[in-house]
């Protein structure tokens, strides 16, 4: 991974949808060289994929729940069977296996609390081996940086130009 490689995925994690060209100039290569170092990242899985971030309480899910979950056991037929029935559900966007105490945090986005609860009640619930819930729900999400800048470090996008 070199500086015009960490350079196009910064832009590209600032914007996605910025266009070739752009990116080509910035990082001073030609479209058609930067088209391949795109088409490079892609096939190698540093970019996994495209897509828009979602205003989630302009859209109406008011509520964003941290939930831990502790399994009666951690045999892998067990976390595999607990995953898939927790893939299904809607309001769930996020599931991480956990070192600790839990085994499993969700992140579950729900209109409500009458929602967060009916969504307890329906699924949480009822989930394959559950044996503790444990709900915290976020007050207010403190701004982070993107990913890129996260992985590779402040400042601009790592503009080539001199």
């Amino acid at each position: 991974m070199d500086r015009i490689f960490t350079a196009i995925l910064k832009l590209l994690a600032a914007d996605a949808r910025a266009p070739v060209s752009g990116i080509a100039a910035d990082v001073g290569l030609s479209q058609s060289a930067c088209t391949r170092r795109i088409q490079a990242l892609e096939a190698s899985g540093h970019i996994q994929g495209y897509g828009a971030r979602l205003g989630h309480r302009e859209l109406g899910f008011r509520v964003t729940a941290l939930v831990d979950i502790t399994l009666g056991t951690q045999k892998e037929e067990d976390l595999a069977a607990f995953e898939r029935a927790v893939s299904g559900i809607d309001g769930i966007v996020e599931c991480a296996l956990v070192s600790g105490g839990q085994d499993y945090r969700l992140k579950i986005l729900a209109r409500d609390l009458d929602d967060y609860e009916r969504l307890h009640r329906e699924h949480l619930g009822r989930l394959p081996g559950v044996v503790t819930i444990n709900s915290s729900f976020v007050l207010r999400s403190v701004p982070t940086r993107s990913e890129a800048d996260a992985l590779f470090g402040t400042g601009s996008a790592g503009v080539m130009r001199s």
